[in-house]
Parts: structure tokens; sequence; C-alpha cells
């Protein structure tokens, strides 16, 4: 199984259908939310909503399918079988399990592709196996959850910093996928305002390795498409080098007064790659 939303995926409560064609225009992907993002009386409605927008003949969704993901409760709760009962008669087969902590979890969702998010203590500890279940598409880390899984009360320092445990969840999830080769999502900026602040994590989550982030806001998502697209200047040298590699043949060469080798050539495998999928 493969995944290739992103790199700007933006939440939307699910029980808010009039946001959600706005969603879609401003981000690679949607992420329908029936959890966090819906109080529990609203649920229903919620899952109603996602039905509701099918349309009368219930196989033309408002909402591409390819470009949609719904993040589901999680597993083992009774909100968790109405969800997996809604999807069922829907086009969606792409979903989000909140709080995901265990294979087991996961097999429930035989049939999706998942993406299993990894905000919890035991989540980012079992990150591994979950990567390397066969329905599981990515990991995605979740800072809020995790600290207040743990005890904590903010995963921030005042400077606006990850603290150290933070870090090292978010670290050890992009590890965990990458070495399953699955796809890896960086958590949402929740400071709405700023910006400048978005744009640095970003420009961090591109040169770490994931492959997209998380959005809670239509105005993150250009700011997270920026950041994973290329300049013009970046992909102009990535050619460059890759020309001179192949005129070079095997082996360390020498471009622009550097010496160059293989993770060289990747990094510019990969610029190249990043620009063909911003468009």
């Amino acid at each position: 199984m493969t995944f290739v939303m992103g790199p700007a995926l933006l939440f939307c409560p699910a029980d808010r259908p009039e946001r959600y064609q706005k969603a879609a225009a401003r981000a690679d992907a949607v992420i329908l939310d029936l959890e966090d993002a819906v109080a529990p009386a609203d649920k229903q409605r919620a899952r109603g909503a996602i039905l509701a927008q099918l349309g009368t003949t219930g196989v033309e969704p408002e909402l591409e399918p390819s470009c949609t993901i719904v993040r589901v409760n999680p597993a083992g709760t009774e909100e968790f079988e109405k969800d997996l009962h809604c999807l069922a008669h829907t086009p969606y087969r792409t979903v989000m399990l909140a709080k995901a902590e265990t294979v087991q979890q996961l097999e429930a969702l035989d049939g999706y592709k998942v993406i299993a998010l990894c905000e919890t203590a035991l989540g980012v500890l079992n990150a591994p196996a979950m990567a390397a279940a066969p329905n599981v598409v990515g990991l995605m880390w979740g800072a809020e959850d995790l600290l207040a899984s743990l005890g904590g009360t903010s995963s921030r320092k005042a400077d606006g910093g990850y603290r150290a445990v933070a870090l090292h969840a978010r670290s050890a999830v992009l590890l965990a996928a990458r070495a399953h080769g699955k796809e890896a999502v960086d958590a949402v900026y929740t400071d709405i305002p700023d910006l400048a602040g978005l744009e640095e994590e970003a420009a961090d989550a591109v040169a770490s390795g994931f492959s997209s982030k998380a959005c809670i806001h239509p105005s993150q998502a250009a700011v997270v498409r920026a950041a994973y697209a290329p300049s013009a200047a970046d992909v102009a040298d990535a050619e460059a080098l890759l020309e001179a590699a192949a005129a070079a043949g095997s082996g360390v060469f020498k471009h622009q007064g550097k010496m160059i080798d293989g993770p060289i050539l990747k990094h510019a495998q990969e610029i190249i790659r990043r620009a063909q999928a911003i468009g």
C-alpha cells in the first residue's frame, strides 16, 4: 500500500461540512476529523455529514477519495465502531487512527490504508512494530496528547521550541516510519498566528525527512507547501548535479569544487521528486 498525499494535510471538523470544499481548495489533502475536533454530543452528526455529502448516488463524493483521510476515534471505543460502520458506506479508504498503540488495533482496520497517529507513550514506543504492519502507509506523531499521556503540561518551552521528550518522540516516529519504508507526517503547529514559527518548523520537517506536515488552519497550508517546494535555483542545481553524475559514471566525483558521493546524489534526487510532486 502506498500513500502519496501531501505535503500539506489540513484537519477539518467532520461536523462542519460547509468547510469541506474550502479545506480541499487550500491543502493537498483533507483530514475529516471525527475525533478531537468534534464534541462527543456531535459525533453522530459528524458521521451523518460525511454520509450526506456523498450525494444521491452514494458513489460521487464531494471530496476526492484519493485526497481524503478520515481520522477515526481510538480503537476499542464505541465511537470507533460507529466510525467504521460509517466508513463502510463511503468510498474513503485512508484513515488516521487516533491514539494508535498496538498492531492488534490496526488489524481492525484491515482493508484500509492506515496512518497510525502515535500520540501516547505506548504509541511512540510501539511505533516500529506499527510501521511494519502491512496496512500502515504512514505514521504521524502528536505532541500535546503525548505530553498529556505522560502527565505533562506542555510540549513546548517558553521560547516555542519542543521539550526534549517531544523531540525524542518526533525523531522516534520518523525513524520508525522510514525504517519500514512508510511515510512520516509531522505534528501540527498550534500557534495559528505565528506563521514565521510554522515556516521554520516546516523547513526543519523537510530537511529531516518528513513527507508531509499536518495543519489545523487553512492559512497554514500555503506555508507548509512553500516549505516543501524547492526553489527554481535548487532544482537547477540538482539537475546539474545529476547530469554531472551521469557523465562521471559510478563512484565519487568532483563537481563545482566539491566531492560528490551517493548521499549527496540522493539529496538532489529528493529535490527533483519534491518539485515534481508539488507541481
